[in-house]
């Protein structure tokens, strides 16, 4: 699918907030750190849309972007970041569950995992929640340009081997170099037709 129109629409704590609650959504989460923002941005052809930081925590709220006028771009608050509240974490918690539950138009959950390391066990957590309450999940292994070649094969294994996925449910990815982007654009458009 070629993408020629994204644009913020607004942030949401609870799902009755979401305008437009017949059009297909597709949801990014992930790690606090891992990417998201950045690989929405990459995937949109925008630097700004989604706001990015050095800082790990800056999304907090559910974050919607209408792209092409008929689909939603769901971005969720990072999990395991240490510096936010026992409180924070757990409302962050809580707002996705609350999405999750409500949402009917659910197509994708994007799973991020920075294909640097080893999935981290609130990544297997999330892994697991979402294959529990039967989602469509892909996993992308974000930040691909930091891993050297003689490394990538391992990499992948480790991934694939610690969620307990196909090899086909992973994607691999880069921001920066736009590796992989085609390949999640094609599903958005598989999933319209």
């Amino acid at each position: 699918m070629e993408i020629t129109k994204a644009e913020y629409i607004t942030s949401v704590v609870k799902y009755d907030a979401v305008p437009d609650k017949q059009l297909p959504q597709y949801l990014f989460c992930g790690r606090s750190n891992v990417g998201k923002s950045s690989f929405i941005n990459a995937l949109v052809g925008q630097k700004n849309l989604a706001r990015t930081s050095q800082n790990p925590g800056k999304t907090q709220t559910i974050n919607l972007y209408l792209i092409n006028d008929n689909i939603y771009f769901v971005d969720v608050p990072g999990y395991g970041y240490a510096r936010v509240s026992k409180e924070k974490k757990k409302a962050f918690g809580v707002m996705i569950e609350d999405f999750l539950k409500e949402t009917d138009k659910l197509q994708i959950c994007f799973l991020l995992v920075d294909f640097r390391h080893k999935p981290t066990e609130d990544d297997i957590l999330m892994y697991d929640y979402l294959k529990y309450h039967n989602f469509a999940i892909k996993v992308i292994a974000t930040k691909a340009d930091k891993v050297k070649n003689k490394d990538r094969k391992k990499n992948k294994e480790l991934i694939v081997e610690t969620l307990g996925i196909n090899t086909k449910d992973l994607i691999i990815t880069s921001s920066e170099n736009k590796e992989g982007l085609i390949l999640v654009k094609n599903l958005f458009e598989a999933e319209q037709k």
